[in-house]
């Protein structure tokens, strides 16, 4: 018996069984925006090109000459992919996108050990990738951007500051007003002295939008945005509960509270009810991500829903356009609408004004 190698499916196959036709399967692997083509066609396709193990090396080969056929992702730490959710969720999308795609991913950080500012430009110079997307990115680093956009590499940037970052494509998110609808929620419900806990420090775009939205939300209410009521926390849960200890520690009162993100907020949670402040009795607190733990939370989270799913699919959507030639600058930013999920965590209206 002569042994016959399997051969590999292709893009017909994929097309007939995802139900849409040959074109809609090399626009969705090839990565080629403003078809008609629906998030959820774009997701069965690239589902059954995984599941049945097609290699679609149209989108290796629609690199730039030269490829590596690698994308890289640049973060803050490694060390926040075991504490971030959303970071977590993001990065492994992006992963499982790439490996459906016939890519490999290269995970960059800014902040580790050894790290020089603005290190990842030397895998431009080096040619060590294709294609980068760039989270959680610092005002400092915006200079870096503009000197790999220079150089020619497909880029995107994950941002709340798209303005600031001309010609270079961006996948933003109006941080600072979905920071104004957590915090007018707390104030709908009666709360006039309203603190805020940053997940990480000023220097990075989100963090400096929310806590800008935090201020907003209560100066057009006509209340006082205190400066003794915000602290800074370090992406994990424990650094909101040290950043929750010292603002308590200060003795100013406060019934609620807006923390930068969901990690930092279950940290908080834990030093207010350390603190017999009861959770919403006491303090109302309203978080930001809506990671899937924040649903089990004790009393359950209420907070700004993202999506890093989403987030990672349409990020390298974006990075693979530009490697099929169309141009994509901040005018083609893909744009993310984080919502409003209402839980037990801020209870209802207050009786009385405090």
């Amino acid at each position: 018996m002569v042994f016959q190698p399997q051969k590999p499916p292709t893009s017909a196959e994929v097309a007939r069984q995802a139900g849409v036709s040959r074109t809609t399967v090399s626009f969705v692997l090839n990565g080629v925006l403003n078809r008609g083509i629906s998030d959820a066609t774009r997701d069965r396709v690239l589902a059954v090109a995984r599941a049945m193990g097609y290699q679609p090396n149209a989108a290796a080969r629609s690199l730039a000459s030269g490829q590596t056929g690698t994308v890289g992702v640049v973060i803050p730490k490694a060390a926040h992919l075991y504490v971030d959710a959303f970071l977590a969720q993001l990065v492994a999308t992006v992963n499982e996108q790439c490996h459906v795609l016939g890519l490999k991913m290269l995970i960059e950080t800014t902040d580790d050990e050894g790290r020089e500012p603005g290190g990842f430009v030397n895998l431009v110079r080096g040619r060590s990738i294709d294609g980068l997307i760039v989270a959680n990115l610092r005002t400092s680093e915006h200079a870096h951007l503009e000197r790999i956009r220079e150089a020619g590499i497909a880029l995107v940037a994950l941002t709340s500051r798209p303005n600031e970052l001309k010609d270079i494509c961006t996948l933003c998110s109006d941080t600072s007003v979905s920071a104004q609808t957590a915090v007018k929620h707390l104030i709908g419900l009666g709360h006039q002295k309203i603190a805020y806990i940053s997940y990480a420090q000023p220097e990075f775009d989100s963090v400096h939008e929310r806590e800008i939205g935090w201020r907003t939300a209560l100066t057009e209410a006509g209340l006082n945005p205190d400066p003794a009521l915000v602290e800074y926390a370090d992406i994990s849960a424990q650094s909101g509960y040290d950043a929750a200890r010292r603002l308590l520690a200060r003795g100013v009162k406060f019934t609620g509270l807006f923390a930068g993100n969901d990690t930092v907020a279950f940290g908080i949670a834990r030093a207010l009810q350390e603190a017999h402040l009861r959770i919403p009795e006491d303090v109302a607190l309203v978080g930001y991500d809506d990671i899937p733990l924040a649903a089990y939370a004790n009393p359950p989270l209420t907070t700004m829903r993202t999506d890093p799913v989403g987030q990672a699919k349409a990020a390298l959507q974006l990075l693979l356009a530009q490697f099929n030639g169309q141009p994509m600058t901040a005018d083609a930013a893909h744009k993310v609408a984080p919502r409003l999920v209402v839980r037990a965590s801020c209870g209802s209206k207050l009786q009385n004004t405090r």
